[in-house]
């Protein structure tokens, strides 16, 4: 008798190894986007305050009041300010005589630490 498939044991064997593997790999996923998310809002601050900066520097020091005046000197400021992406909120306090750009974490599961940069672009984590 020539019988042909798999039977039920070699079938639960090969879904049990995923789901081994599955354990394994999902784990480490989920820290490596954490690691991307905090990376891009360290950068995206420490960007947002240098364009800040050269701003001051362009107006003879005084600092953009307006989310519009930072978009000169850096297009990304009207998606950044204000707004959620990556996983963090960033806030962007502007006035002409200072600023404070902030990015926070949603959750302990898009990111573990709050970047703050405020007038002389000093970026501290908190």
């Amino acid at each position: 008798m020539n019988r042909k498939g798999f039977t039920l044991v070699e079938i639960m064997i090969v879904v049990a190894i995923i789901a081994l593997l599955a354990a394994i790999a999902i784990p480490n996923l989920l820290s490596a986007r954490i690691t991307a998310n905090t990376a891009a809002a360290k950068a995206n601050v420490r960007s947002l305050s240098t364009a800040a900066e050269t701003y001051s520097t362009a107006n003879n020091g005084g600092y953009p009041g307006t989310v519009t005046a930072l978009a000169t000197f850096i297009g990304a400021a009207d998606s950044y300010c204000n707004k959620t992406t990556q996983g963090y909120t960033y806030t962007c306090t502007l006035a002409t005589t200072g600023y404070t750009i902030s990015a926070a974490p949603l959750s302990t599961q898009t990111g573990t630490t709050t970047y703050t940069a405020t007038t002389g672009g000093v970026l501290t984590p908190l």
